[in-house]
């Protein structure tokens, strides 16, 4: 049985709002005539018109019972009727009524060929999708198109469930048939729950990555190599749809060994091989991931090495140079007479230990008096070379260009691998290295060149390591890894949408128009620029040609500001965090979104209030052991971890999320704090345990961890969060947030700090109509583009260091414009280009296209920047807000010391989804009660300016409890919030 509340499946309001009424109740003219020509009596009129409106709204015909009373109230009153009638139509009447409804309507009746039809929409539905919400959803959508009436949802959920059970049996036969007697054993062993190392379990398939120590890549590469054992199981599921695999994967993840047992033995192993699948995939991800950082931390060692090296010869670094001091000294002396000059050099020379000595020391130190640290890299590489070599080998890798030749030089490294010669034939094309790896992989002997082998195996490796971060190598199984091209829209594809995408956002549909379009428009906005700078009131540019800006004096808050929060925090009632999440489920009702990843109606008591428990103990951190603890034994923490783990994903936490968001936008007093049309993103450090992949450690934070990536909304509510590693470049996820974004509120600018900037952030967000407006700390050693290399400025002209390149964003507009297409149609998102765009590829002209487009698209947002001081105390203003959300989350995940103690790349980031959902569920409360504070206020006579009002913000706590007795009371029913939604009129004439 599915829960109606998770279906879209329609349902009357049993408060509608007055708007809602006469919007979608209020009868027409035609309607009022062709129901008075039906029926002659009131109370017959009455019971036609609210069958009628009712089946427009509903899609089907409800009883007559079930109608709000506020609905029949208001059709009594648009009818002109002074008497309510009451009278229920006989049988015969309701069929005639119903019969006259459907023709005028011209709705067909749920019959055979309607069921029919469910059956095969179904069907074909549930090859891709499984959860028994979707695929109602779906039959609902398809019957409304149809134009056929809707069942009872009993009937329907009964038919779509029959379906689904039949498609997927005949699924997990089809993939069970397949597998062979070793693939079946294989499988089944994956619940015997056997500790030798030598076996594949089901805890194996499920572990996470730890750090990337030796030992543990070591470990993460024999699992590795036992999950292969079984051969490569996507041949196995070739002829299912990826995301029907994932989540069937995602089910089996959420089950153990036990309850594996009570399934089906075709489903159980489909489920298993689902879940093997996934993690030969994700561990592919996990081996790259660890080759990168194990390559990056043999680097860094060598350039602390080098260091230590560099202080360790100061003292003789300072000796050559007081001698050549003297030298110089006797020089400048004696430079009429070259015998007396030779004759003092000597002596100085032999005074410091003679020529050959100071030879000897001099080429010690210049050795290592230079920024050249790939020397010392094989004292660190060797303890890794075996491993290093294993893992590459364990990989399918290939190169997603047509420059081959790190591949070719990695083929030749391997096939070299156990060669005890210092020296290889010169055999390969090693254009790609720089000189300082040429000069210590090339050699010379006897006229002849060679490869020294320990150096070009780490030469190669490097450069391995960066052709996987720009995306120029690929691994074949992998996710991350992947081609990203594979995952685009083909150009055949792309060209019909062109035209009309590039319509929606008033950009000319062809390169050429383009190009001449984005060069007009930084053309005028320079000369603009230069007139507004001529005052020398936003900047300065001194004699050395440095820009100074004028320093932005903010205003001091005015003391009535406080005065009016400390007024409305009077008023706002004494609250616990789990009363809030109580009473915003009362209105609400999100936790009808956790459940059963199957779909199924979850088989818990009062599982409302177990939902409640589970994300309180984990949104504040407490853990479920500390809130069984101060449950007053309502839950175990056997309860709450159970629930986390079978009932609750990161998908669902989203959906509740969403709810709340939707909720807030609907009050006046948010849109007095912003617009909605603007976010701010930025990151915020929490403590993890070291030992996970997850875990880095953090220069500008301090410490390991991982970063929280807020996008949060200039009314102050957080719409997406991001859990990402703190080696990670933030500006990567920038626009993922707004495009996961599925809330009322939808910005279309985007602020951020200077973490979240770059040439191809610009660029990407310009072409999907998203306004970048970071806050550059080093603005002035960005370069700003001309348009022509004849635009010269009279005030702003040192400003600008190139030339743009038009030829080059020309060339390659058809492919940046396939990339944008193809994130729009929810192909691949911005991140997973951006992490192959974010750092320079030598291979990659789309990078060096989108980067010299994002260079345009940047200069025009920094002359604004510098012209405009409004601009810049808005973005300052935007971003601080992300600042104190930041501040406020800290108080909400109060458990542990903030630690998240979870090493599950998949739990760490559910723990931040439910921060996020309790501290939503916070803002949604506050803004109730203080939206009722000032009407208070109001009436009561207090003066409420606007301005004053625009100055609060919902991250009020004072008045809420962390700590005592954790106590889940739903029957304490709250008063509905919307009487709440609006505010005095008079607030907003202020």
């Amino acid at each position: 049985m599915t829960l109606i509340d998770r279906t879209a499946y329609p349902r009357f309001k049993q408060y509608p709002s007055a708007k809602e009424l006469a919007e979608l109740y209020t009868p027409t003219v035609e309607e009022i005539k062709f129901v008075k020509s039906r029926v002659r009596s009131h109370e017959a009129l009455l019971c036609f018109m609210v069958m009628l409106k009712s089946f427009q709204r509903l899609g089907y015909f409800p009883p007559l019972e079930n109608v709000p009373v506020a609905i029949i109230k208001h059709l009594q009153s648009s009818l002109e009727l002074r008497e309510w009638g009451k009278a229920i139509p006989s049988e015969r009447q309701r069929r005639n009524y119903q019969q006259a409804i459907r023709e005028y309507l011209g709705i067909k009746p749920y019959d055979k060929a309607a069921q029919k039809l469910i059956a095969i929409v179904v069907s074909s539905a549930a090859e891709v999708k499984d959860h028994p919400a979707d695929l109602i959803n779906i039959t609902i959508e398809e019957l409304v198109k149809e134009r056929y009436e809707l069942p009872t949802f009993n009937s329907l959920d009964r038919l779509v469930s029959h379906v689904r059970s039949i498609t997927n049996n005949r699924l997990f036969q089809r993939v069970s048939q397949n597998l062979s007697s070793d693939e079946q054993a294989y499988l089944d062993q994956l619940l015997l729950g056997e500790t030798s190392e030598s076996i594949t379990t089901l805890n194996l398939l499920k572990s996470p990555p730890k750090s990337a120590k030796l030992s543990h890549i070591k470990q993460l590469q024999t699992k590795f190599n036992q999950l292969m054992t079984f051969g490569d199981a996507k041949r196995l599921l070739s002829s299912i749809p990826l995301a029907k695999v994932k989540y069937l994967a995602a089910q089996a993840r959420a089950l153990d060994i036990s309850e594996f047992q009570d399934i089906k033995l075709s489903k159980r192993r489909t489920l298993l091989l689902c879940l093997l699948y996934e993690s030969q995939v994700k561990t592919r991800d996990h081996l790259v991931e660890m080759f990168i950082k194990r390559i990056l931390k043999i680097q860094n060692n060598a350039k602390e090495r080098l260091k230590e090296l560099r202080e360790k010869h100061l003292t003789q670094t300072s000796e050559l140079l007081d001698m050549f001091a003297q030298v110089l000294t006797v020089s400048k002396e004696t430079q009429d007479n070259l015998a007396a000059l030779g004759e003092q050099v000597l002596s100085i020379l032999d005074e410091h230990g003679g020529t050959e000595l100071l030879l000897l020391k001099y080429e010690e130190i210049a050795a290592y008096n230079t920024n050249n640290h790939l020397p010392l890299m094989w004292r660190f590489y060797c303890a890794n070379r075996k491993m290093l070599f294993s893992l590459v080998r364990s990989l399918d890798i290939h190169s997603t260009s047509a420059d081959e030749s790190v591949i070719n030089a990695l083929k030749f490294v391997l096939d070299h691998e156990h060669k005890r010669g210092k020296l290889l034939p010169f055999k390969i094309n090693l254009d790609f290295i720089s000189n300082n790896w040429r000069n210590l992989v090339v050699k010379e002997v006897e006229g002849t060149k060679v490869l020294v082998r320990q150096q070009l195996e780490i030469c190669v490796f490097s450069y391995l390591a960066t052709e996987f971060k720009t995306g120029d190598a690929c691994v074949v199984g992998s996710e991350s890894y992947a081609d990203f091209r594979e995952q685009l829209l083909t150009l055949s594809e792309c060209e019909p949408m062109i035209e009309e995408y590039c319509h929606q956002l008033e950009f000319p549909s062809n390169p050429e128009d383009f190009v001449e379009y984005l060069r007009s428009c930084l053309t005028l906005l320079a000369t603009e620029v230069d007139l507004i700078c001529a005052d020398g009131k936003q900047i300065t540019i001194n004699e050395d040609g440095e820009p100074v800006l004028k320093r932005l004096t903010s205003s001091p808050e005015p003391k009535e500001v406080e005065q009016l929060e400390e007024k409305i925090r009077s008023l706002m009632p004494e609250r616990s965090v789990l009363d809030i999440l109580c009473n915003v489920e009362h209105w609400l009702n999100w936790t009808r979104h956790f459940g059963l990843l199957s779909g199924n109606e979850p088989k818990l008591k009062q599982s409302a209030e177990r939902y409640i428990f589970t994300t309180f103990g984990y949104g504040c951190n407490l853990g479920p052991n500390q809130t069984a603890r101060h449950s007053r034994s309502v839950v175990t923490s056997h309860m709450i971890s159970y629930t986390n783990r079978r009932h609750v994903s990161t998908p669902k936490i989203e959906a509740a999320i969403r709810d709340m968001i939707n909720a807030f936008n609907r009050f006046s007093l948010p849109s007095i704090w912003g617009t909605g049309k603007r976010a701010a993103a930025d990151g915020s450090k929490f403590e993890i345990y070291e030992n996970n992949l997850h875990s880095e450690y953090h220069i500008r934070y301090g410490g390991y961890g991982g970063i929280a990536y807020h996008h949060v909304s200039d009314k102050y509510i957080a719409l997406f969060t991001h859990f990402i590693t703190c080696g990670v470049w933030e500006a990567v996820y920038i626009l993922d947030g707004l495009l996961k974004n599925l809330s009322d509120i939808q910005p279309d600018t985007l602020y951020a700090d200077t973490q979240g900037q770059s040439g191809p952030v610009f660029a990407i967000s310009y072409l999907l109509g998203i306004k970048l407006m970071p806050r550059i700390r080093n603005w002035k050693d960005l370069s700003f583009l001309r348009p022509s290399a004849d635009s010269t400025y009279k005030f702003i002209d040192p400003l600008f260091k190139d030339v743009v390149n038009w030829n080059l964003i020309q060339l390659h507009w058809y492919d940046m414009m396939r990339v944008v297409l193809s994130i729009k149609a929810g192909k691949v998102m911005p991140s997973t280009l951006l992490r192959k765009l974010s750092s320079y590829s030598r291979k990659n002209r789309l990078y060096q296209a989108f980067l010299e487009l994002g260079k345009v698209v940047r200069t025009m947002f920094l002359l604004e920047y510098i012209s405009n001081a409004k601009m810049r105390s808005e973005i300052t203003a935007i971003t601080n807000i992300v600042e104190k959300y930041h501040h406020f989350l800290d108080w909400v995940f109060f458990g542990k010391d903030g630690v998240i103690t979870e090493n599950d790349p998949i739990e760490q980031e559910k723990r931040l989804k439910y921060l996020d959902l309790v501290a939503s569920a916070v803002i949604l409360q506050n803004t109730v009660d203080m939206s009722l504070a000032i009407q208070t206020l109001t009436a009561q006579g207090y003066p409420v300016n606007h301005r004053f009002v625009a100055a609060l913000s919902p991250y009020l706590t004072r008045h809420i409890k962390r700590y005592g007795d954790y106590v889940v009371n739903l029957q304490n029913i709250p008063q509905p919030f919307e009487s709440a939604i609006p505010l005095p009129s008079e607030i907003f004439e202020t």
